[in-house]
């Protein structure tokens, strides 16, 4: 599966956005500067039922979309 399916799987499965995601996760309190992954996808199966497969499609969006940061990552993110 593409990335791109990925992200278009989970926002069927879930009826949101990845940036209402990024919304609740940050009303939250995830979205702190020792976030982990482990912890993400904990969050995302709790809030969501996702499975690990689509936790970490989206553990990559935020990182690249600079809303999750990560010091040891090499993705690249936009930084908006």
């Amino acid at each position: 599966m593409s990335f791109q399916a990925y992200i278009a799987n989970i926002m069927a499965i879930t009826k949101t956005t990845p940036e209402a995601m990024k919304n609740k996760a940050a009303k939250d309190g995830l979205l702190t500067p020792d976030l982990t992954a482990s912890k993400f996808v904990d969050w995302l199966a709790e809030e969501y039922k996702l499975g690990r497969g689509h936790s970490m499609a989206l553990w990559k969006l935020f990182i690249e979309k600079g809303w999750i940061v990560v010091k040891t990552s090499k993705i690249k993110t936009s930084k908006k």
